[in-house]
């Protein structure tokens, strides 16, 4: 028990919970804009994948890594958007559709690599760069704080910044009101002369935009390479995320740095004497946990709360961040 604590209360340990948590910040704030404009979007993993790929390969042809980052967020955004434009123009199942266009991104990005480099595992032959990190000359000499806070990447700082701008859009901004009474009634927001679907498209293209920049900082922040797969479910867990936060800005924060800190502490212990299949499941297994308590949850508000009137959709436009 003593080595675990003495990992745990390491600061080396924090500074890793907010780099390793950054993907899930990123894309679990993209997957709350989606699915407060009434889309949900499940193909944040393919957006992350597609990033990922996208961004390292175009780093490592163009020498730029700024403008791999770029075209990688862009990537992202685009393949949200063609999730929008099968849902609300085509009329498909959203959730369908969503794993369709991950299983898409699985392949062509395996494919995009191994045709352009010869290589199914990845881009580790060129050489892409990583995303630069930003060191604090004033922070990094006080004893804790700097060696937590100084020489975090600069997508992490990107990360921390996301939660306070989307909840300032979505609470204090006429676009996130709108959002809001499009994802909650988007008749009644129709009626009063809303764009629905533009309003949708803005959304998904964000939420897009946010899982793309997840998906460049696996592969230009994290490493400086693109693998086949990298994202290994975390636009999943992105999505549960979403939901343990109650679908509020700081809640899917937290709950998103509460999975951070779970695959960061299994990281830390894959270097003690413990089982690799244990450290291994320790995220997904706090994944289904984190899911059952907001199922329970759930059922138990449902069971307590007042009956609303019938016809009437429940109001959650006026409510705080």
């Amino acid at each position: 028990m003593g080595p675990v604590l003495d990992v745990v209360l390491s600061t080396g340990f924090l500074a890793a919970i907010l780099g390793v948590s950054t993907p899930y910040v990123l894309a679990a704030l993209g997957g709350l804009l989606a699915e407060r404009a009434g889309v949900p979007n499940i193909a944040l993993e393919g957006s992350m994948l597609t990033a990922a790929c996208t961004g390292a390969l175009v780093a490592g042809y163009s020498g730029s890594v700024w403008a791999g980052a770029a075209c990688g967020i862009a990537g992202g955004a685009l393949l949200a958007l063609l999730l929008g434009v099968l849902h609300l123009y085509l009329g498909a199942d959203p959730i369908i559709a969503g794993i369709g266009l991950n299983l898409l991104a699985a392949g062509a990005t395996a494919y995009t690599v191994y045709a352009l480099l010869g290589d199914k595992g990845g881009t580790s032959r060129l050489h892409s760069g990583a995303l630069p990190s930003v060191r604090l000359p004033l922070i990094e000499d006080v004893p804790g704080l700097g060696a937590v806070l100084s020489g975090q990447n600069v997508l992490t700082w990107a990360a921390l910044a996301a939660a306070p701008a989307v909840a300032w859009l979505l609470y204090r901004a006429r676009f996130g009101f709108h959002l809001r009474a499009v994802g909650e009634h988007p008749e009644a927001a129709r009626s009063v002369g809303i764009h629905v679907h533009r309003v949708q498209f803005r959304a998904l293209a964000l939420s897009g935009a946010l899982a793309g920049a997840a998906g460049v900082f696996l592969s230009m922040g994290a490493v400086s390479f693109f693998v086949t797969g990298m994202t290994a479910g975390r636009g999943y867990i992105a999505l549960a995320a979403v939901f343990l936060g109650a679908l509020r800005p700081w809640g899917v924060f937290l709950a998103a740095l509460g999975f951070g800190t779970a695959e960061a502490l299994a990281v830390q212990l894959g270097n003690l004497d413990i089982p690799s299949q244990l450290v291994s499941a320790i995220p997904y297994a706090i994944t289904l946990l984190a899911l059952a308590f907001f199922a329970w949850r759930r059922r138990r508000a449902s069971r307590t709360a007042p009956a609303s009137p019938p016809g009437l959709p429940t109001p959650h436009l006026t409510e705080t961040p």
